[in-house]
């Protein structure tokens, strides 16, 4: 399960985020939405790749030994294809069917990307203010040069003011 997510990862780990939602919380039950999109925004926020917050899920479903094997069933296939790959590049460089798997790649990647983007909206906007707090960072990052930093701990800080309990 975990190996075909790491083939699919070509856009980033939000690329895999539909179907990581759709195994873990829809078809396996691991995960409720909440506690996937905890972990997903975790790995967001902890420096590294963002997908090792797989680590995590394999831990909660498994311990240890699932920690393990999460791991790596992820990041095999992708480390092997990527070797593969990187002495094959200078070879078919020029190859206008290389060329072609390029050029198609980086639509696939933005296609992929938007889903999982899609996909994490409807479980993290959840109601109106959610929503405000959504688009006013979509906003400001279209129509700004703010570091996303602040913008994160400005959502921290309005997650404080709108949902916090003293």
């Amino acid at each position: 399960m975990f190996s075909s997510l790491s083939l699919l990862s070509v856009g980033g780990g939000m690329a895999v985020y539909p179907e990581l939602k759709a195994l873990t919380v829809d078809s396996h039950h691991w995960l409720t939405l909440p506690q996937l999109d905890y972990l997903y925004g975790m790995g967001q926020a902890a420096p590294g790749p963002n997908m090792m917050m797989i680590v995590s899920i394999g831990t909660l479903v498994a311990g240890f030994l699932g920690a393990v094997v999460v791991f790596v069933a992820f990041f095999a296939p992708t480390t092997m294809l990527t070797l593969l790959v990187g002495r094959l590049w200078s070879r078919l460089s020029g190859h206008p069917v290389f060329v072609a798997i390029l050029q198609a790649l980086a639509p696939v990647s933005v296609g992929l990307f938007l889903a999982g983007c899609l996909t994490f909206t409807r479980g993290a906007v959840t109601g109106w203010s959610t929503a405000v707090i959504a688009i006013g960072v979509f906003a400001t990052l279209l129509c700004t040069k703010v570091s996303p930093a602040l913008l994160i701990l400005g959502g921290a800080l309005a997650g404080l003011l709108a949902f916090g309990h003293a």
